[in-house]
């Protein structure tokens, strides 16, 4: 059975843990290992995370399969950007599940879970950036309406970015 619940300020350590875990299994690859390390300490560390918490524009939530923490999501509403003409638009900045649990479908019911309160917050469209090499992400989004828009490079250290895909799904 999947579970969703808003994160407060007291699950700092929890989402620090599953931010780093997450990221790891996900693009622990993507780099060295030394950028690696240091991009993970530095943005899943608990006081960033605990800080991020307490920022009311960040809203995150956390998927429970069988009462156990399975992945996370964050967005922020009203978010717009240079490449979408819409305006009310929200940006999903993490929807990370942990690889035991891709087979359980918490990650889509998350996906829709954050889809409803974009909605229900008038919010005309959803945004993205996910990995190039990240290909089952890619697939997961474009089966999902998503189409891509544009490319970013995501910086994870002064040496390293990693080419990303920006994609946009309209409401």
């Amino acid at each position: 059975m999947i579970a969703i619940f808003k994160a407060t300020e007291n699950d700092f350590k929890l989402l620090a843990d599953i931010g780093r875990q997450t990221f790891l299994e996900s693009h622990g690859e993507s780099a060295n290992k030394t950028d690696i390390d240091a991009y993970v300490n530095d943005k899943y560390s608990y006081p960033v995370v605990k800080e991020e918490l307490a920022d009311t524009n960040n809203i995150y939530h956390i998927a429970y399969f069988n009462n156990q923490p399975a992945g996370y999501s964050k967005i922020i509403l009203n978010t717009p950007h240079p490449n979408i003409e819409q305006q009310n638009i929200t940006k999903l900045e993490r929807l990370y599940l942990l690889k035991e649990f891709y087979k359980q479908k918490a990650g889509l019911e998350l996906f829709n879970f954050n889809v409803a309160i974009a909605t229900t917050n008038k919010q005309a469209g959803i945004w993205l950036f996910v990995w190039k090499e990240n290909e089952r992400a890619i697939n997961f989004y474009l089966k999902n309406g998503f189409e891509i828009i544009g490319s970013h490079n995501f910086k994870i250290s002064a040496t390293h970015s990693n080419p990303n895909h920006q994609m946009f799904l309209k409401f």
